[in-house]
Formats: structure tokens, sequence, C-alpha cells
């Protein structure tokens, strides 16, 4: 069974994305919305990032940068390959 990432792999997965052109800003705030239904309890970065503008790469890019945790190192490896 697969691992699923948490929400700093998630992040880390999308500051790649942004910051090589294969993931929207618009992509990413879709994901913050389903986290911040899912969440039992917000946190600032969730609300930032969904309500960032999808125009606003830059800033979306910022508040990434913002969610805590550890990377999980295999998931996000196996997330890049699935890319391509």
């Amino acid at each position: 069974m697969d691992t699923p990432a948490n929400h700093r792999t998630m992040a880390e997965y999308f500051i790649k994305g942004i910051t090589d052109g294969s993931v929207t800003a618009a992509e990413v705030i879709a994901w913050a919305d389903e986290v911040v239904v899912a969440a039992a309890k917000t946190e600032d970065w969730m609300i930032e990032i969904s309500s960032s503008s999808a125009e606003d790469r830059m800033g979306v890019l910022h508040h990434l940068h913002a969610v805590q945790g550890d990377i999980q190192p295999d998931v996000l490896a196996a997330m890049l390959a699935k890319k391509g």
C-alpha cells in the first residue's frame, strides 16, 4: 500500500512544480481548499494559500514554504517520478 503524502511533502512537490512550471498556482489553491475542508483545525498557511489569487504564483510559492513538518523523501521521489 502506498504511503499518502503529508502536507509538507505535498508543499515541497508543489514548490518544485511551480518553480519548474509544471504546476499552476490554481492547482495548489485547489489542493489547499481540499485541505481546509478536511482539516480538523485549520492552520494559517492553509487559509493563506486557499485565499490566494491564481495569478499570484510567487505569493502561493511563498505560502508553501510556511507548511510545517518533515518531507517524506521516498514519497516525494515517487510523486516526482510519476510527474515525469
